[in-house]
């Protein structure tokens, strides 16, 4: 059973449609890459997954036990987020927000999970600094780890290595690949970076203000629409 259902769907800004015709399902241990151009309607579409936005038409339905409030979610940071005056400890710890009901403080069972959501992206030793100290990867595996905090199932990711340099965005992918494959989350990642995207997804979904291809990684390769992109030419 999919974690995530879209069936026929749309959704409008402003009583537009700017993204159509949404046909395409997640699964679990899915590692789906969401790409296209600038204005393509790839964060209305994050906007619709995270229940923020209601499709103008069609369906997005959750199934195999996933609540939209267990979707750890990772949003492209702005530049008061970088300079954020908190400890890693405590941006991490800021995940397990949705778990604390009507309790005013954190209990040992979300200090815990912190903490091992830190050893696991390899920044507990870290966890005293602060955040706005940090480099830009850096500060990428804390979010990644307070995104982790908010789940133990999906992982929405939109556009985490926006910024960074090819090192560093080649280690963060090896970490939400190491995600994907050994802690057993499901991955929902959009990247305007296309190239990096197809190497790590096992499921694409290309975008163009309607889905013009979902499949997998494979079945997309050696598609029309992804020989024309990866090959740098313009699809019409």
């Amino acid at each position: 059973m999919a974690y995530i259902t879209c069936k026929n769907a749309a959704f409008a800004y402003e009583g537009k449609i700017v993204i159509d015709e949404l046909n395409f399902v997640v699964h679990a241990g899915d590692y789906l890459c969401i790409v296209g151009e600038n204005g393509s309607g790839k964060s209305t579409l994050v906007k619709g997954l995270l229940r923020l936005k209601t499709p103008a038409r069609g369906a997005v339905e959750f199934g195999n036990g996933l609540k939209s409030q267990e979707i750890g979610y990772l949003p492209q940071q702005t530049d008061v987020q970088r300079d954020f005056p908190a400890s890693v400890y405590e941006v991490v710890l800021s995940g397990c927000l949705n778990r604390l009901g009507r309790r005013p403080f954190y209990g040992a069972a979300e200090k815990k999970e912190a903490l091992m959501r830190m050893e696991q992206l390899n920044i507990l030793d870290m966890r005293r600094q602060c955040y706005r100290e940090l480099s830009g990867g850096q500060q990428q595996r804390v979010l990644l780890a307070r995104a982790l905090c908010a789940t133990q199932k999906l992982l929405l990711l939109d556009e985490p290595v926006a910024g960074l340099d090819p090192i560093v965005t080649g280690e963060l992918y090896q970490m939400i690949s190491k995600i994907n494959r050994e802690l057993h989350v499901t991955i929902v990642m959009v990247s305007h970076d296309l190239e990096g995207a197809v190497g790590q997804a096992s499921h694409i979904l290309h975008l163009k203000n309607k889905q013009i291809f979902f499949g997998t990684k494979d079945q997309y390769v050696h598609s029309p629409i992804g020989r024309a992109f990866l090959g740098g030419e313009e699809h019409v």
